[in-house]
């Protein structure tokens, strides 16, 4: 496994980072993003989809818990942040997502063991003054070819 530790300096560029990342991703692939409360969560979502092909606007969806986007892969966004039981989670089953789109889980640690294995996970932490510093972690063969591909676009302010 081999993490990828990057910072943006803005919004735009945490969305710039999401698209490159949605370009690359097809059905069957999970991002879960991890981070405190105004980290950037949703904008790397936002950009995600942007790069996935949805022309759709995407919100936090805390209210709603899954939020679904016309893409070419069908993407499916998730916030688990304000379920509390395992059992609320598990009975989202947001494995079955995965069988015809793309699945973004805002506050995984919330799902531990209820989510699919295989994922890229995004730990973002604010830093000060709109800028994130991201850690990518690949969890499977496809979650490494992601952050691999990722990686070699050269984009963003690269730290090791």
């Amino acid at each position: 496994m081999c993490a990828w530790l990057i910072e943006t300096a803005s919004v735009e560029e945490t969305e710039a980072l999401g698209a490159r990342l949605g370009a690359l991703l097809r059905a069957g692939d999970v991002v879960l993003l991890q981070g405190e409360l105004g980290a950037g969560k949703t904008a790397m979502a936002r950009g995600i989809a942007r790069g996935a092909g949805s022309p759709d606007l995407v919100n936090s969806p805390s209210f709603v818990i899954v939020n679904e986007y016309e893409a070419p892969a069908r993407l499916y966004h998730a916030d688990l942040y304000r379920l509390t039981s395992p059992d609320e989670i598990a009975a989202l089953d947001l494995s079955g997502y995965t069988r015809d789109g793309i699945l973004i889980v805002e506050w995984p640690e919330r799902g531990e063991g209820l989510l699919p294995a295989e994922h890229v996970r995004v730990q973002i932490e604010d830093t000060g003054d709109d800028r994130r510093r991201m850690r990518f972690v690949p969890y499977g063969r496809r979650a490494e070819e992601i952050v691999a591909a990722l990686r070699g676009l050269g984009v963003g302010v690269p730290h090791v």
